[in-house]
Order: structure tokens, then C-alpha cells, then sequence
């Protein structure tokens, strides 16, 4: 019997293919003793192979789809596994305590993670506490005789079912065979919500019961464009989402006319569309959906791609080949946006009760100057390939952007007195996604070349509600008059001192939330690839002085959320 799952449709696309269940299995064991050694040692021995041909499968998968690079933390797992010291240690113990497999490794393990863990003078060693806990759980699943998900193994066609999904687990999804996913928590701006717009893959997210309610196999439909999700669907189900599928693709190739064409709204006004992206590599996938600039560069996933802090060379590389891939369309590098939900394994960052609220982004930049003056050396010495932007993340004085600001003019100083080579122009801008910085946007203004907007931590800020806890999602409400206040704020701010600006959060790709953004002057949507298109046929539909009188009408009469969204929908059926 069909069955029906409610969720946030969270990337665009219909799906249909058997559920591939990535949740971790259960490796709990109890200690016992044992009668033959040599025979639990030979158990231990079959794991430790079956777990290293295991891994060299997902190495091989992972050096095709991620590169070489990306795959050697799979070559530190195998060097593990070969570790006399390690595997030597657990067959000794089983020999010496006559206690089963499970337990021994468990407590070797142990050892070794405190061991590492201690050396906090070396982050590279701390480092190999985490492989040590991967390995131990590879090993630990083929002893108990249950299946650990590997989504690089995946080999036949599949939607995944998830608690969550992390950018690792997505940035093993491949294409070929994930035709979509379905997640229990997340919303449309988690991580795995953008990661699958990224991939153009069909998502589901915040179902809150789909990892229980799901079964290994099921065969399954998603619909990402509604957030429904069928579960053992009739034939009729199947027909009537397959002429669906049909006629979404039809729309996409509609929309795929307008790739080389300019964003222009129906009374001739000319906006700009832009990609976010977080690698050189997506700039390939933005020019393929017709991006006319990248307003947001994630640079702190360089940070996160690497084992340590990625070298000024290595850096300018980067910036390099994302500046020349946009054929003289402008870049928008966001500096380093490190911490909150951001670590890195090697930049050990403070225990904090607020996080998110805390030693992040800009303040670690200012604090740490010797990062930050390498990465500003490094989009510098890029600059001369391209059509460079820069902007600071999490300011929220006129004093933090000022004194950020006089730290890029020294560097740029010393680059050109060296007689390297640097644009003559680059626009210094910052992002605004601080409530404070929003009020005072009249003052930042006059320091700032353009305005950000990052949507996603207005929102969360602004409504003191964190937007990944599935408790209080029902307050993030981009629609919100009060939002709409601050961001109006923020570009009657910009326009008043003759600067742009633009949005980077997932609002600038929303069908509600661009007719209001229009009606207030936003200058650049900068959003997933994926949506260009999608907006840009939206925008060729709309008016900017019916949009006008939208926003006002939405600004000055709304109360609520949902009054925002129904009186869009009235005006532009969206």
C-alpha cells in the first residue's frame, strides 16, 4: 500500500529508484572469553583484509570523482591496517586476555585515540585520532557481520534515505546512480539541501521520520519540486510522476534557451545572475547554467580540502583558475568563514557555548593577521587574471571593517612596491548578515564598494533561531516583514551612496522571494547554479514597478510570514 512522507522540497527534480539506507549500524558487542585463540586471531585477520580491500574500492571510486588528493585519506586508513604496531597490539591482546575480537579492539583503539588526541603541539597527529576511529569502526563492522554504508560502492540506481547528510557523504554521491535523497533533519539552506542543487539531484530534507519509516530497498519516489515523497507507489503513482519527470525535463530545456542570455525583466531592466561556489572546479557548472558573475566564492573550502593551512601559492592558484574560467565576469572572493559550523582539524578553535556566536569568520582574521595577510596576498597576486571582488564575512562594526580594509591596502601596497603585478581595480565589499551592521548599513556604506546580503544568518540571527535545530525551523521565515525591513535597509543604504547590492544566501534563488527583491532595487542574485535559469525565466515575467508596489504592499501591510508569501502568489501566481 502507498504511503505518503511530507517534507521541505529542497532541490528541484522527480526520482525514482529502490531507498539505499545510509545510517550507521548498530556495532555495539559484549566481552567474552574465548576457547580458541588462533581461531578469534584468524577472525580478527579476515576483517582486517576484507576491510582493506574494502577501502582500496573506495579509494579507486574516490580518485575518479574527487581526484587524487581527496583519496589519499583512504591510503592513511590502509597504512593503519598495516600497522604492525596497531594490528599487532589487538592479536597480542586476544592472545594475552583470551577475550574476543570486538573488545580487544576496542580497547587498543582506545588507547590509541587517547594517544593522539593528546599531542596537541602536532595537529597533523591529532589528525590520526579520527582515522584510527574510522578504521576501528570499518574493522568492528565486518567482526560483528553487519554492513557499514559505503556511498562510493553505490553501483545501481538509488535514492538515499539519511538522518543527515555532511559535505563528505555528499561529495561521494555519484550522479550516475543517486537519482535523489531524503534526509530526516535540514532544511533548504542546510549543507546537504545546497549540495544537491549543487548536483542537480532531487531532495527532500526536515522529513524528521524518514530513516524510520523507510525500508532498505523500498522502492521510492521524490518529488523535490513538492517535498512529497511516495513510498511503494502504484502503477497509476508511477505513470503520473514518470509524465511529471517528463515534463519538468521539458521545462528545464525551455529554460536552458536562455542560458547566453542577459537577466532582463519585462519592462527592460537589466539585473545580474550570478553562481555561488565553492571550488575552482564549479565554475565549470556556473557557466554551464549561464552565471553572469560568481557573487560568492566560499574560499574557506580550500581551508577544509586541506591537511593544513593551504600555502599563499597554493591559494593564488585557486583564485586563478576560478578568475580566468569567468571570462572577465567578476568574482566575488568571500575570505576565510571559519568557524560555527566550520572546523578545521589543524586550526584548533576554542570550546565555546555559542559557537555560532562566537571566534568566527572576520574575528578570527583580524586575530589571526599572519592567515588572513596570506590569503589577501593571494587574491591580490590573482586579481591580475581576472575581474576581482572581495568581501568580509560576520562584520558587524564600522570599526572591524575598517580596520580589515587598511590590513588589505598594506598588503596590496607591498605587493605593488615589490612590482608585482595588481589590478587597478577591486572592489572591497563585505557581507551582511548581522542585524547590528544592517541597522548601521548608512554608515557602513560609506566605507564599504558594495553590499552582501547572506540571508541565511540574517534570518538566524535576526529570529535567534538556529536554522539546523528541526525545533525551532518553523522561525525560519525569510519572508518575515522584518526581514524584508532589514534587507531593504541594507539596499536603500547601498544605493544612497551609489554602491551595489547583492544577495549570496539561497533567498536570491527563491520563486517567492525574488518578485520582492525586485520591487526593492537588489542589484545581483547570486544562488546556486542550478536555479539561474530558472530565476531568470522568472524575472523576464515580472515588472519592476508591479514589483514595487509588491514590496511596499508586503513591507507596510504584512504582518506575518505567511501573509508575505500569499500576497506574492497573488500578485505573480508563483
Amino acid at each position: 500500500m502507498t504511503e505518503m512522507l511530507k517534507g521541505i522540497a529542497a532541490s528541484d527534480g522527480i526520482a525514482r529508484a529502490k531507498a539505499y539506507l545510509l545510517v550507521q549500524p548498530d556495532l555495539s558487542f559484549s566481552k567474552k572469553s574465548i576457547d580458541s585463540v588462533d581461531g578469534e586471531v584468524a577472525r580478527l585477520q579476515a576483517a582486517v583484509t576484507a576491510s582493506t580491500e574494502e577501502l582500496q574500492k573506495i579509494r579507486d571510486i574516490a580518485v575518479k570523482s574527487l581526484g587524487e588528493e581527496e583519496a589519499q585519506v583512504f591510503d592513511a586508513h590502509m597504512m593503519i591496517l598495516a600497522d604492525p604496531e596497531f594490528v599487532g597490539a589487538v592479536e597480542t591482546g586476544i592472545k594475552n586476555d583470551k577475550t574476543n575480537a570486538e573488545q580487544v579492539l576496542h580497547d587498543v583503539s582506545t588507547q590509541f585515540v587517547e594517544m593522539f588526541e593528546a599531542m596537541t603541539d602536532n595537529p597533523y597527529m591529532q589528525e590520526r585520532a579520527a582515522d584510527i576511529r574510522d578504521v576501528t569502526k570499518r574493522v568492528m563492522s565486518h567482526l560483528l557481520g553487519v554492513t557499514l554504508p559505503n556511498p562510493a560502492l553505490i553501483d545501481e540506481e538509488v535514492v538515499i534515505i539519511a538522518h543527515d547528510l555532511t559535505p563528505s557523504d555528499t561529495a561521494q554521491l555519484n550522479r550516475k546512480y543517486v537519482k535523489g535523497f531524503i534526509t530526516d533533519l535540514g532544511g533548504r539552506t542546510s549543507h546537504s539541501a545546497i549540495m544537491a542543487r549543487s548536483l542537480e539531484i532531487p531532495a527532500i530534507v526536515g522529513t524528521e521520520k524518514a530513516t524510520e519509516v523507510v525500508n532498505e530497498d523500498q522502492m521510492v519516489i521524490v518529488d523535490g519540486n513538492t517535498g512529497d515523497t511516495l513510498l511503494d507507489p502504484s502503477d497509476a503513482d508511477i505513470a503520473k510522476y514518470d509524465q511529471a519527470a517528463k515534463d519538468f525535463a521539458a521545462q528545464k530545456a525551455e529554460w536552458e534557451k536562455l542560458k547566453n542570455e542577459r537577466t532582463v525583466t519585462k519592462d527592460g531592466k537589466n539585473f545580474i545572475t550570478a553562481a555561488n561556489i565553492g571550488t575552482p572546479d564549479d565554475v565549470v557548472g556556473a557557466t554551464d547554467n549561464g552565471a553572469e558573475a560568481v557573487g560568492l566564492f566560499r574560499s574557506e573550502f580550500l581551508y577544509m580540502d586541506s591537511a593544513e593551512l593551504p600555502t599563499e601559492d597554493e591559494q593564488f592558484e585557486a583564485y586563478k583558475k576560478a578568475l580566468e574560467g569567468m571570462n572577465g565576469n567578476q568574482v566575488v572572493v568571500r575570505t576565510m568563514d571559519i568557524g560555527g559550523d566550520k572546523h578545521l582539524p589543524y586550526l584548533p578553535l576554542p570550546e565555546e557555548m555559542n559557537p555560532f556566536l562566537g571566534y568566527r569568520a572576520i574575528r578570527i582574521s583580524l586575530d589571526r593577521q599572519d592567515i588572513f595577510r596570506t590569503q589577501l596576498r593571494a587574491l591580490l597576486r590573482a586579481s591580475n587574471y581576472g575581474n576581482l571582488a572581495i568581501m568580509f564575512p560576520m562584520i558587524a562594526t564600522v570599526s572591524e571593517f575598517k580596520q580589515a580594509r587598511a590590513i588589505y591596502d598594506e598588503e596590496r601596497a607591498k605587493l605593488v612596491k615589490a612590482g608585482t603585478p595588481v589590478a587597478d581595480k577591486i572592489e572591497v565589499g563585505m557581507m551582511m548578515e548581522i542585524p547590528a551592521a544592517a541597522v548601521i548599513a548608512d554608515k557602513l556604506a560609506k566605507y564599504a564598494d558594495f553590499f552582501s546580503i547572506g540571508t541565511n544568518d540574517l534570518i538566524q540571527y535576526s529570529m535567534a533561531a538556529d536554522r539546523g535545530n528541526e525545533h525551532v525551523s518553523y522561525l525560519y521565515q525569510p519572508y518575515n516583514p522584518s526581514i524584508l525591513r532589514l534587507v531593504k535597509r541594507i539596499i536603500d543604504a547601498a544605493h544612497a551612496e551609489g554602491k551595489w547590492a547583492g544577495m549570496c544566501g539561497e533567498a536570491a534563488g527563491d520563486p517567492i522571494m525574488v518578485p520582492l527583491l525586485l520591487g526593492m532595487g537588489l542589484d545581483e542574485y547570486s544562488m546556486s547554479a542550478t536555479s539561474i535559469l530558472k530565476i531568470r525565466s522568472l524575472m523576464r515575467q515580472l515588472d519592476t514597478n508591479d514589483m514595487k508596489a509588491l514590496a511596499d504592499k508586503a513591507l507596510t501591510d504584512a504582518e506575518t510570514n505567511e501573509d508575505v508569501i500569499a500576497l506574492v502568489k497573488s500578485v505573480t501566481q508563483a
